[in-house]
């Protein structure tokens, strides 16, 4: 079966009857017809006791103090970014460290780095996207350096591209930005947003695990927005619905995806849209302006603001590549980070008291459960 086919498994008790077999032929031959046509992978389901299916990305947070949370202690791990390392910056609370994922109905893997850098042996795993894949790359590196500390490694940076490699193992996990996968050209009218290009796709060919990401950049205007134009085929605009746009960008990405891409020799995620937290109505604190001052997450499992209208785009994108060749696998972690309004950075990010950073997240923190599901994909039988 596929690396994009979902995961579900039935299992089905029968008598020895050649009848019984017969039926159970029948539920094998039309499971598999229907896993087919369904290979994007928008959760792993797997069974309970009680032979019903589990969504892993469905649950909710629990305090667990007296479990391996955190995952491994920023002071040891040298590899954080200063505007992510919140309890360097001085964030006092620290219960927002020990909230673990839990699955309505069945329990995750326990997180074993050794086990994982076994699965990864030899492998190169490359995080293409903004600095939302970088907060995960960071992450994913603290996790696997905590996991083998005395193991060596190679940390650096050449032509864009940071690169975290453990030797022992072979194994290589790198950081390639890219904020929109297609092309930003600078032409003679400015910097043009070309929604059906992608030059530098070489790039990320010749990997064993890709995962990408996009959609933060794709808002900012004003002196944030990287582009003068935006180009969509043989029409170039000073501007366009943002959404739309985002939706033929990754058409485009897809494509490439479909055309570049063989899944025999290579898995690839998207990582979810990652959620702002700059709206205390969303949870029903109307008069919170943004995340600050906020220490523990949303209860239950319904995130009150509703679903965002750019994760519908990106299952929307991978629904259709389930038809193609390279189906992808969809590290659907929107919901369970809604749910933590309180895991950013907000004013212990790196402009301090000037500003709230709401955006991205706290290491360690919501990122470790990104990776920890990642690791998740890998475990469970396929």
């Amino acid at each position: 079966m596929g690396n994009g086919s979902k995961y579900f498994y039935n299992y089905y008790y029968f008598s020895s009857s050649s009848l019984a077999s017969a039926v159970l032929l029948m539920i094998i031959t039309s499971s598999l017809l229907i896993i087919s046509q369904t290979r994007v992978i928008t959760a792993i389901n797997l069974i309970n006791a009680g032979g019903r299916g589990c969504d892993i990305y469905q649950g909710n947070w629990v305090y667990d103090d007296e479990s391996s949370y955190p995952l491994y202690d920023t002071s040891n791990c040298t590899f954080i970014d200063k505007e992510f390392d919140c309890q360097k910056n001085g964030r006092p609370d620290k219960k927002y460290l020990s909230y673990r994922w839990k699955p309505s109905g069945c329990a995750l893997p326990r997180f074993n780095g050794e086990d994982f850098l076994r699965r990864l042996k030899g492998k190169r795993m490359m995080f293409v996207g903004d600095s939302l894949s970088q907060n995960q790359w960071q992450s994913l590196i603290c996790m696997l350096h905590t996991a083998v500390p005395q193991a060596s490694y190679v940390l650096g940076k050449k032509n864009g591209v940071s690169t975290f490699t453990l030797p022992d193992y072979g194994v290589s996990v790198l950081f390639s930005r890219n904020v929109f996968l297609v092309d930003v050209v600078v032409e003679k009218i400015g910097r043009v947003l070309k929604l059906d290009s992608i030059n530098g796709g070489d790039a990320w060919k010749n990997f064993d695990v890709l995962i990408f990401n996009s959609w933060h950049w794709w808002l900012h205007k004003g002196s944030k927005q990287p582009w003068d134009y935006v180009q969509d085929g043989n029409n170039t605009y000073k501007d366009m619905d943002r959404l739309v746009a985002f939706e033929k960008g990754l058409t485009t990405w897809s494509n490439w995806v479909d055309s570049n891409i063989d899944p025999a020799k290579t898995r690839v995620f998207f990582q979810g849209i990652s959620p702002t937290h700059y709206a205390g109505k969303e949870w029903n604190e109307p008069k919170a302006k943004d995340c600050k001052h906020q220490t523990e997450p949303v209860s239950g499992s319904v995130y009150p603001g509703g679903s965002l209208p750019a994760a519908a785009v990106v299952e929307k994108i991978l629904s259709k590549m389930a038809n193609g060749k390279a189906a992808v696998d969809l590290l659907d972690v929107t919901t369970l980070s809604q749910l933590r309004k309180d895991g950013h950075p907000s004013t212990y990010g790196k402009d301090g008291e000037k500003g709230s950073d709401c955006s991205h997240w706290c290491l360690a923190g919501v990122p470790d459960t990104w990776n920890h599901l990642l690791y998740a994909s890998f475990v469970l039988p396929v």
